[in-house]
């Protein structure tokens, strides 16, 4: 579960502060970083709502981190306004 340490450490976290605002064992998220354990459901679900990713992004399903329904629509948009751009120049 290296997706978890990499959010983790791009908020420049500890493991202790992500363990005392999710409700996991910092042990347990310990060992979801080095893949000694998985998350089990709850896990997946505190983690996704904490980092507002995906649970699929968070198990390596899917390489967006996107979390809702509008992100989806909203990065889906600006990929549509880039092809249009590029299409102004070729």
């Amino acid at each position: 579960m290296n997706r978890i340490r990499t959010l983790r450490e791009n908020l420049d976290l500890r493991q202790i502060d992500v363990a005392n605002a999710t409700g996991i064992d910092q042990k347990t998220l310990s060992n979801y970083e080095t893949g000694k354990t998985n998350p089990d459901s709850f896990s997946l679900i505190q983690l996704s709502n904490f980092f507002n990713v995906s649970i699929d992004y968070l198990v390596g399903r899917i390489d967006i981190p996107l979390y809702s329904h509008d992100d989806i629509i909203k990065k889906l948009s600006n990929i549509q306004s880039e092809i249009e751009d590029i299409k102004k120049y070729i």
